[in-house]
């Protein structure tokens, strides 16, 4: 069995054998040394104790096999911080993001072979107190010196309470601006026709994505009784796939969406399909919205975006907007680890009337339709 101290002297003796100086690495070695220092059973099995990455950096050095399928390059000083102060692989992906690392071998918007590679042979640690004295004397004690992460990378928990209350409708617009402004053409690459960024409800095997999408729509018109002349009130409404699948019916739309990019793709989009009499998208919180009365409210994908604690305000305020008898149908999902996929839910839920239901029909309300 290979123990910690074995491994470090295997991974010194690596790095050595290249050719540097004992006592001081170049800097490719010195992010072999950060990020393959745990090649521990790897260097058992691979023959000839080979890595399964090629690294070089921008002071000409290498370290790794010639022949290795992956390669990582590090471009600037910068990313040889974000590697020697991030813990384990996260200064790797600081590095990345940040566009101080080249990815070889594979297409920089698909890098999931190499990821794969490196988690399968790697085990990232800190080095060993020795061998970090000599890194240190490698790269200079200013590259020690922790930077800011990436803007990309999310706040830590403590960041965010210290800014204010975390769903202030101020920090959620620019969280949403964060995430959804970045431009319409990227979302159409991405998402394709539809534009529509919540779960699809395959009706068969062979339906295409855009199918698919179109029948989540279908199932979420149904079950709220939707008739022409209706009022429904979508709100997180994103690109308006849902309030355009409506108003095609003769429903009167209305949505709402914080991000201002997705209300002008929104609002072009109704206007090419001749809807204007029918629907609406705008640019604004959906806690602004003013009008009450509508038949029903939907609500595909934004409970995510709530906040546990605020639930109870979030559905009361919807529940102020409908009409006695409206309905809400609130759709959201969640990561189901015990089935290593994503759970769907669509929850119906009903503003009683004065009588004893919904429109004249009993409660509770039967799935009468079909998936």
């Amino acid at each position: 069995m290979t123990t910690f101290k074995d491994r470090a002297t295997n991974a010194t003796n690596v790095t050595n054998s290249t050719g540097a100086a004992a006592g001081k690495f170049t800097l490719a070695e010195v992010l072999e040394v950060l990020e393959v220092l745990e090649v521990l059973e790897v260097l058992e099995v691979l023959a000839g104790g080979r890595l399964p990455v090629r690294f070089t950096a921008y002071d000409g050095s290498a370290a790794g096999p010639q022949g290795a399928l992956f390669g990582l390059d590090l471009l600037t000083p910068r990313g040889t911080t974000y590697l020697a102060t991030g813990r384990g692989d996260l200064g790797l992906a600081r590095a990345d993001i940040a566009g101080d690392l080249d990815l070889h071998g594979v297409h920089p918007g698909d890098p999931y072979e190499l990821l794969t590679a490196l988690a399968d042979s790697l085990n990232f640690t800190r080095p060993p107190a020795r061998m970090m004295v000599d890194i240190i004397r490698s790269i200079g004690v200013r590259q020690l010196r922790p930077i800011a992460p990436p803007p990309e990378e999310a706040m830590p928990r403590w960041r965010r309470v210290a800014g204010g209350l975390r769903h202030r409708k101020t920090r959620d617009a620019e969280a949403i601006r964060h995430h959804y402004d970045v431009s319409n053409r990227f979302y159409e690459w991405v998402l394709g026709p539809s534009m529509t960024y919540t779960c699809a409800c395959y009706p068969d095997g062979d339906a295409s994505l855009e199918k698919a999408q179109e029948n989540k729509y279908r199932l979420v018109f149904e079950k709220l009784r939707l008739l022409p002349g209706d009022r429904l009130l979508g709100v997180g409404c994103g690109w308006g796939g849902m309030v355009r699948y409506a108003a095609r019916r003769g429903v009167l739309a209305t949505g709402v969406t914080l991000s201002s990019e997705q209300a002008a793709w929104a609002q072009r989009a109704i206007a090419e399909e001749g809807l204007n009499d029918f629907a609406e998208v705008r640019h604004g919180d959906y806690r602004d919205i003013t009008e009450t009365g509508f038949d029903a409210v939907s609500s595909i994908g934004l409970l995510e975006h709530i906040g546990v604690r605020n639930y109870a305000s979030y559905f009361g305020f919807l529940q102020s907007r409908l009409r006695p008898g409206g309905l809400l149908l609130n759709h959201c999902s969640r990561l189901g680890f015990e089935s290593n996929g994503i759970q769907l839910y669509q929850v119906l839920m009903a503003k009683p009337d004065e009588g004893d239901g919904v429109g004249g029909l009993p409660l509770p309300l039967r799935p009468w339709w079909t998936p």
